[in-house]
């Protein structure tokens, strides 16, 4: 069994048939600004520090992380694939077939999907989604046969990742019903000042949406955003039943979480999601 207590970790409902928590910036061998668990090898920092942080996230997970090199997009990689050649499910609607398959090949191990999302319906296979202010996102089912994970900025989820998460665990088992979903700790609703461009990209013809923006005092054409319910929102319309949002800010907790937005040169936390062997039957 994994030791889930290698590392300080934050995590929502204990959900049966999933296991699934977020790292945060202790324990780890980093330095400054990059103290101290930074996982991300793009973030700028000493690439054996953040070996040797993953070598100790590592003993938390049953298995290798599926890592991602994050795009802000909104396309989903299919984890279940061979790890050579991954079919991206690109762009569908929910209730839409699935778009024309394109396929990206790694040559090298190290040649991370450039996809901002992943689903899986295989026991014990881990997915991982980085972020320092975005927002980190587990879908599941009720009875956890399949699962995805989804790295969630404003651009990614304007532009439908989480709704295209939800289409591909649909496909992936059209019998499942019944949705949970956990929005991880995220840049908050005081801290995420924001342009028209943003307002513009979620708020035309959506009244309900616009109440999660609020003009910043002093600051004409600027807002205050609210990403975490702009994304509970999102899930909820998409046929999400529950949705748990962890409510924790990483701008202004200074103390457990990275920031980008607030200190620029920073570190990355993961979000580790997996279904747990024996759980549920497996859907191909």
């Amino acid at each position: 069994m994994p030791d889930t207590s290698v590392l300080p970790v934050v995590t929502g409902p204990a959900w049966p048939g999933v296991r699934y928590f977020c790292t945060t910036r202790g324990g780890g061998v980093g330095r400054a600004p990059h103290d101290t668990l930074n996982l991300g090898l793009r973030a700028g920092d000493d690439p054996d520090a953040v070996v040797e942080n993953r070598r100790r996230l590592r003993a938390m997970l049953p298995a290798e992380p599926l890592w991602l090199r994050q795009v802000h997009g909104s396309e989903v990689i299919d984890a279940d694939l061979p790890r050579g050649v991954a079919q991206r499910l690109a762009q569908a609607a929910p209730q839409e077939a699935p778009a024309q398959s394109r396929t990206q090949v790694s040559a090298q191990p190290d040649e991370d999907p450039a996809v901002d999302s992943a689903v899986t319906a295989q026991a014990g296979r881990v997915l991982a989604v980085m972020a320092a202010d975005c927002l980190p996102v587990m879908i599941v089912d009720q009875d956890a046969t399949v699962l995805g994970a989804a790295h969630a900025g404003w651009r990614g989820l304007s532009g439908g990742v989480l709704e295209n998460v939800l289409a591909a665990l649909r496909r992936k088992n059209p019998s499942a019903t019944q949705w949970r979903a956990w929005v991880g700790p995220g840049i908050g609703p005081d801290a995420f000042e924001v342009g028209e461009d943003v307002l513009r990209a979620f708020t035309a013809d959506d009244e309900q949406a616009a109440t999660l923006f609020r003009p910043y005092p002093g600051r004409p054409g600027k807002w205050l955003a609210d990403l975490a319910s702009l994304a509970a929102l999102r899930l909820r319309r998409a046929g999400v039943q529950e949705v748990h949002v962890s409510g924790m800010c990483t701008y202004t907790d200074r103390e457990r979480f990275f920031s980008y937005r607030r200190d620029g040169a920073t570190g990355r936390m993961a979000m580790l999601a997996w279904l747990q062997p024996g759980a549920a039957a497996q859907y191909p």
